[in-house]
């Protein structure tokens, strides 16, 4: 892909939910043991397909291996946007533009499912639907994770940025990703099979580091949107080794000595009454305590069936790595 001095200006990162959507799942319904993954996947796949996503329309649209629709991936317009500005995105998606990944997704696959069937002769409404699922999906496997997640996201991309302020863009595509080269002028991406000419796709280039998108890139090239190359984030192998609170001792007399407990406790999401056994605090203690270290931004919730998961904010996260300083 050929880079004008323009193009150049408009490259940026961006931190995007939807980039983890697809290849999260695709992991999950594989059924197959990732080296780094593992301990996140044996906690999800139960309950995803307990909430029955392992048969709806997520199912229907991302295989096992091979293409996923670019509608599901609108150029994220923010640095990092909310997971609610990329549903709009996609529910706004022109229906034109849906039909024609479903027919690319056909070819691929062979056949569209029910489903996507609908989708395909009511973009609108197969949309809603779709997005409806989506918020499920996130709220029970990503976002009580996502402070963790996206720690690792913003890590990358500021050694990044550093990278290019120390020694230029060329020395910043060169260090991406085994698979990317910079020549002076163009990018190259090898075992690619079709090329990305800049005709094809809007100025600049998206660049998107990622959790779960595996060893390989992922790309979109869509026009007017810039083309987005998502690339496997630095630091993902570290990203569900345990974390002790070391700062714990260090906060309790500040926090109390119960709410600084359930802040190590919640090294992996829990729900109030597993919090409740693993702490022998009474489940209203425990309910009390977590609502005022939800005010206090230390802490977020997140509904996963019938049950609420409670996490560690980035903000607790930097509490405890300073306390424990």
């Amino acid at each position: 892909m050929a880079f004008s001095a323009n193009d150049l200006a408009k490259v940026r990162f961006a931190v995007s939910p939807m980039w983890e959507v697809a290849p999260s799942f695709r992991l999950l319904t594989s059924n197959t043991a990732h080296p780094v993954h593992r301990s996140w996947a044996e906690q999800m796949r139960p309950r995803v397909m307990a909430a029955g996503l392992d048969r709806g329309w997520l199912a229907e649209l991302i295989g096992p291996a091979g293409y996923v629709p670019d509608f599901l991936n609108p150029a994220p317009a923010q640095p990092a946007p909310a997971p609610v500005a990329e549903w709009d995105a996609i529910r706004a998606s022109p229906a034109d533009r849906v039909r024609q990944d479903l027919d690319h997704l056909a070819r691929h696959q062979g056949h569209l499912g029910p489903r996507l069937r609908i989708l395909h002769a009511d973009p609108p409404s197969g949309l809603t639907k779709l997005v409806q699922e989506m918020e499920t999906y996130w709220e029970l496997a990503l976002a009580p994770y996502w402070a963790r997640i996206r720690a690792v996201l913003d890590a990358d991309i500021f050694h990044r940025a550093r990278t290019v302020a120390e020694h230029g863009a060329g020395r910043l595509f060169n260090d991406l990703h085994a698979s990317v080269s910079w020549d002076g002028n163009a990018l190259r991406l090898v075992r690619r099979k079709r090329n990305m000419p800049r005709r094809s796709a809007g100025a600049g280039l998206l660049l998107i580091p990622s959790a779960f998108t595996g060893p390989g890139l992922r790309t979109r090239v869509r026009p007017p949107d810039p083309p987005q190359l998502a690339y496997p984030a630095r630091g993902v192998g570290e990203l569900w080794e345990s974390r002790p609170a070391t700062g714990a001792c260090a906060l309790a007399p500040v926090l109390g000595r119960s709410r600084t407990l359930l802040l190590s406790e919640l090294e992996t999401p829990a729900s109030t009454t597993e919090l409740a056994r693993r702490t022998g605090l009474s489940s209203a203690g425990v309910s009390q305590h977590l609502t005022a270290l939800r005010t206090a931004g230390l802490v977020s919730a997140h509904r996963a069936g019938r049950s609420v998961l409670y996490a560690r904010t980035t903000a607790a996260e930097t509490l405890l790595k300073a306390a424990s300083s």
